[in-house]
């Protein structure tokens, strides 16, 4: 029964964010084809991860590796095979165990991190992995994201990197800025990017609070978690 209640309550809360995304591209005149939800399962249950996939969830993130590891193992031996999103700070001495599992790594900031997630890859991957280069959009200090002529070299070291494959940009709107001022920066920045690697143009951008503004202004994931699973217990 319990698992039947929560399978509904998912299925509830996924109709209202694909009814915004729907609303939302509608507003930019875009296609609601354009926008991949991804589903940030932090602090969830592996078993609340099956029951996305079951609802047509294809893409999922995490921002802990010593969580997302084991879920990932659980979602896997239950038959379910969700795109997996790594999507929080990394420290590279973690490179390899995130490679393993992980097919996005969204938040690569720093030449080093780059470097350690290449080899990884190298080692233990057949196919190279997908990243995306986390943007700082005010430079704010103990925050993860590259800012100015850091971002530029860190995207020059992935582009350079044969076991990784360089999807696009992710960023977060910082506190005390607007939304539409921040994505619309990332906006910017994204297409400089494709003027120089036409191929990476994901740009992952919005949460549940603020995912109008991010497609308003291109984003083509958008990384929900609240509006989807509802209010975390414990945040860590």
């Amino acid at each position: 029964m319990a698992s039947t209640d929560r399978r509904a309550q998912l299925a509830g809360n996924l109709g209202e964010v694909r009814e915004r995304i729907a609303r939302a591209c509608s507003a930019a005149g875009r296609s609601v084809d354009e926008v991949t939800l991804v589903a940030i399962t932090k602090t969830y249950p592996a078993s609340d991860v099956v029951l996305l996939t079951s609802l047509g969830v294809t893409d999922v993130g995490e921002n802990k590796d010593q969580d997302a590891g084991p879920k990932a193992a659980e979602v896997r031996a239950a038959g379910a095979t969700p795109r997996w999103h790594f999507v929080g700070q990394l420290q590279r001495n973690k490179a390899r165990s995130v490679v393993r599992y992980a097919d996005v790594v969204e938040s690569v900031d720093s030449v080093r991190l780059a470097a350690a997630l290449a080899k990884a890859a190298a080692d233990l991957r057949e196919e190279p992995l997908d990243v995306l280069i986390q943007a700082s959009l005010d430079d704010s200090p103990g925050r993860g994201g590259a800012h100015g002529d850091a971002l530029w070299e860190v995207v020059d070291a992935v582009a350079s990197a044969p076991s990784l494959r360089l999807g696009g940009l992710m960023a977060v709107a910082p506190i005390g800025i607007s939304p539409d001022v921040a994505f619309s920066s990332l906006r910017e920045l994204s297409g400089r990017l494709v003027a120089q690697h036409p191929s990476a143009s994901a740009v992952s951008a919005g949460m549940s609070g603020d995912l109008e503004e991010a497609i308003r202004h291109g984003a083509t994931h958008v990384r929900i978690g609240t509006s989807l699973l509802g209010m975390r217990n414990s945040l860590r």
